[in-house]
């Protein structure tokens, strides 16, 4: 009985992990990566799972780790105010400026925009993503109940519409990926564009913001001993996180057989309803908008109820509920500029957040062999941060790029960074800046324990 216990546990916080990582990028971006890929899919894929399922898996070991109940207890050892922007930016673009209303456009984009006139969708768009934060809020309001919606209501349902596809498509498949030329980024770099198009699902910042709900779960399930919450959340987050990354897979491989059929689309969202339309026709649409509608509000849900729970513990004084409708409301407003606008912006953010949270990810797992030491921290992140910024800039959109200050930057950040053509220009820098920080560690501790090497003879 105990054994059974203890496997329910991870299979329901497993389940619990899923359905608040899977959401809309996660549908559209490895659809749109196997296109862009061709018959180098399998490549850009592992890119894209290094990025997009490792990178989350560390986040949750990361917290486990070093005990954090968030983002800025993760953070803490670069000091206060930058663990308290740092969780400000993360939430800020998981919540309601980039990650949460992307769950409202993704669902309607495809799966309802393309039913209705053009001069409805305006008016469309509003109707879905007001119905759509509604029922977000209504069901985020008693957190309590994330684990049980979630892992035992939503999840089969979503898996059970979006496993009828991938059947189907193995069944009968579009075409042969090796016929399918890669467009010309990903000819030589299919790996390094994968990766960078990983940061677009965000799941590793949402890692590192669900970390207190994952934790928060874990204890309602009996366990509350440090090790025990650091074993369950171990052991289910690899679960959970290995789930998302066969459906990546999966995903990938049918964009890239689309190419036989499909011309190379905008988004991945267009080639999706393509697809369930040739499979299934009418009701291919109607599965569609079900099951994006289903896995994007579950995303939506732990993103939206992680802000609150996160925010009201740095400031208690405003309720978990007020915070709840702040981020629903906010996401509603932003939802409805459309999700074009919403993606390009979202890229360049993307570009600073991700190196940050990555070397942050690194310094959490390694932190037992430095002893947690806050001068490692802040060395790496300096690093890390100032050619992270130059990457922000270069993936500016157009408007903005164009400027001469941002020229003039990227010509500056392409002499003298490494691999900043290819988007990695930090990469680097942050490891030369944990090298320096672990080497200043060693010889402090050196000179702790020996005294007398750094104590000059007379």
């Amino acid at each position: 009985m105990a054994i059974h216990f203890k496997f329910r546990q991870v299979i329901i916080i497993a389940s619990l992990i899923f359905g608040m990582l899977f959401g809309a990028g996660n549908l559209i971006f490895p659809v749109h990566l196997g296109q862009l890929a061709g018959q180098h899919w399998l490549l850009a894929s592992s890119g894209f799972l290094l990025s997009g399922v490792l990178f989350p898996l560390l986040a949750l070991l990361a917290i486990s780790v070093t005990r954090a109940t968030g983002i800025y207890d993760l953070a803490r050892p670069n000091g206060h105010w930058y663990a308290l922007i740092f969780l400000i930016l993360v939430h800020a673009t998981l919540g309601p400026l980039f990650a949460t209303p992307r769950t409202a456009t993704v669902p309607y984009a495809i799966g309802i925009a393309p039913h209705l006139p053009s001069a409805w969708n305006s008016w469309g768009l509003a109707a879905y993503s007001a119905l759509f934060f509604g029922a977000v809020y209504y069901f985020s309001v008693r957190e309590t109940h994330i684990t049980t919606l979630i892992g035992k209501i939503l999840n089969p349902l979503f898996l059970l519409l979006l496993f009828s596809i991938f059947i189907l498509a193995s069944l009968h498949p579009l075409g042969a990926t090796q016929r399918i030329p890669a467009t010309a980024q990903y000819t030589g770099q299919a790996f390094t564009n994968g990766f960078l198009q990983g940061y677009n699902t965000m799941d590793a910042l949402a890692a590192l913001a669900f970390g207190v709900t994952v934790i928060t779960a874990v204890q309602q399930l009996g366990k509350h001993q440090p090790r025990q919450v650091a074993l369950a959340t171990a052991k289910s987050g690899l679960v959970g996180i290995a789930g998302i990354g066969a459906i990546y897979l999966a995903l990938t491989w049918l964009g890239a057989t689309s190419r036989h059929h499909f011309a190379l689309a905008a988004n991945g969202g267009t080639t999706l309803a393509q697809i369930a339309h040739f499979y299934l026709g009418n009701a291919g649409d109607a599965i569609l908008a079900t099951l994006a509608t289903v896995t994007c509000m579950t995303s939506a849900m732990g993103l939206v109820i992680a802000f609150a729970q996160d925010f009201h513990r740095r400031f208690p004084r405003i309720s978990y509920r007020a915070f709840l409708r702040f981020n629903c409301g906010l996401s509603f407003l932003c939802a409805n500029l459309g999700l074009d606008q919403i993606i390009t912006w979202s890229t360049p953010v993307l570009m600073f957040l991700y190196p940050l949270a990555i070397t942050l990810i690194i310094l959490g797992l390694l932190s037992p062999l430095f002893k947690n030491d806050p001068l490692v921290y802040r060395i790496t992140t300096a690093f890390t941060l100032f050619p992270a910024a130059f990457d922000m800039a270069n993936a500016l959109p157009p408007v903005l790029r164009q400027t001469a200050l941002i020229q003039a930057s990227a010509a500056f950040a392409q002499r003298w960074f490494p691999f900043f053509s290819q988007g990695l220009g930090w990469l680097s820098f942050g490891i030369c800046g944990l090298a320096f920080g672990w080497l200043i560690h060693w010889a402090h501790h050196q000179a702790q324990t020996n005294p007398t090497l750094s104590t000059p003879k007379n």
